[in-house]
């Protein structure tokens, strides 16, 4: 049975992931398609819109056979930890090929570039070079890989593209990396007629608009009890307020914790206080991290800690899914997880600990139905869960 590995986020699940489902299916009609899903925190530093059993019932309902999740220390950080994990995971579940959408949809100039940040003596002296002169991280890597490859690579699909080559070329994955082309602006905040951005959706949304003609019908339903960052805010200045060192978490590089002590009683949001503490040195979604492990208490110590994937967490499957877990659940070299027990992993434990702060915009009942949907069975497909 072929099996095909996709990443995403899901936040929330719209119109052009349907699109890259359907094209994976019109070109590997007999495979079993397993999703590796960050779960209610994301990549950039903020809270999915709706919590990962909305975004499971969706994905199962497009088509999806197996919904794994991303654990938390890898989901919310940069791109080269997002991809390790994404990826380790889809190795471990015997995973024959991974399909990304891709904004140049040029496998090959991906591969060439990956292969340049690894093995090019050269590649690390330029990074440091340009970022002594300024530049933040991910401006400092395209213009060195430009001064190597002649190539200019600067979207965010085509980035993590590379980080996923990257992760399966260190490690002699045998997972082969194939594109799709992205139809639409990742960072586009205007709606489209059919495909539009997540960010475009989520501010729609935010904003009360229709956003039927961009997303499907049978996810429509889902996308209540809507979750935003700023819902969060009051938390996070409590926690700035309160902590003596902010040194200790993950992504608080020197000079920040003094920052955000000295801007925190005079911010007023979460994006005045983006505003306030933000420089040419700092991208955007590095100081989001940076609040969001701040607000979650991943600290650097836990980094250290969870370095490596140490389960796979079934969050939902198909009949399929479940046929194929079967084929291959005796050459699995870690626990897969579709309950959790007393004896839990260390990483696990956090991820509940992250589910609970989640969990505080709402309101007591659905709080405490979060919370426990942590302990309950996984989401069959056909299941119904509000």
């Amino acid at each position: 049975m072929e099996s095909i590995g996709i990443i995403a986020e899901y936040n929330p699940f719209h119109n052009g992931h349907l699109y890259h489902l359907k094209k994976i299916k019109e070109k590997y009609k007999d495979s079993v398609i397993i999703l590796v899903m960050s779960g209610n925190f994301t990549e950039r530093g903020d809270v999915s819109i709706i919590d990962k059993w909305k975004k499971t019932q969706i994905a199962l309902k497009a088509g999806i056979d197996l919904v794994i999740e991303l654990p938390f220390p890898f989901a919310t950080q940069s791109a080269d930890y997002f991809s390790y994990g994404s990826i380790t995971l889809l190795e471990k579940l015997k995973v024959n090929k991974v399909i990304f959408g891709s904004e140049c949809d040029n496998i090959k100039d991906l591969e060439i570039i990956a292969d340049a940040q690894i093995n090019h003596p050269d590649f690390d002296k330029l990074v440091k070079i340009y970022s002594k002169l300024g530049k933040n991280y991910p401006t400092a890597l395209a213009l060195a890989v430009k001064d190597l490859t002649q190539k200019e690579i600067s979207t965010p699909n085509d980035l993590l593209g590379i980080s996923y080559i990257k992760t399966i070329k260190k490690n002699n994955y045998k997972i082969i990396p194939e594109t799709i082309k992205r139809t639409n602006s990742y960072h586009d905040e205007e709606l489209n007629d059919d495909i539009s951005s997540a960010t475009a959706i989520r501010k729609a949304l935010i904003d009360g608009l229709n956003i039927e003609n961009q997303v499907p019908k049978f996810a429509l339903e889902y996308l209540k009890d809507l979750h935003t960052i700023e819902d969060y805010f009051p938390l996070l200045k409590y926690k700035i307020i309160t902590e003596p060192d902010l040194s200790i978490y993950s992504t608080v590089e020197e000079g920040l914790d003094k920052k955000l002590k000295k801007e925190i009683t005079q911010a007023t949001s979460y994006q005045d206080l983006i505003n306030r503490i933000k420089s040419k040195r700092y991208t955007y979604n590095k100081l989001s991290r940076m609040l969001l492990h701040i607000l979650c208490n991943f600290t650097k110590e836990k980094k250290e800690q969870f370095q490596e994937i140490t389960y796979i967490r079934l969050l939902g499957f198909s009949k399929m899914g479940q046929q194929y877990l079967n084929s291959i659940k005796k050459e699995l070299d870690i626990p897969l997880i579709s309950k959790i027990s007393r004896n839990k992993d260390p990483m696990l434990e956090f991820e509940i600990e992250t589910t609970k702060i989640y969990s505080l915009n709402l309101d007591k009942e659905k709080q405490i139905a979060l919370i426990n949907k942590e302990y309950e069975n996984l989401i069959n497909k056909g299941e119904n869960y509000d």
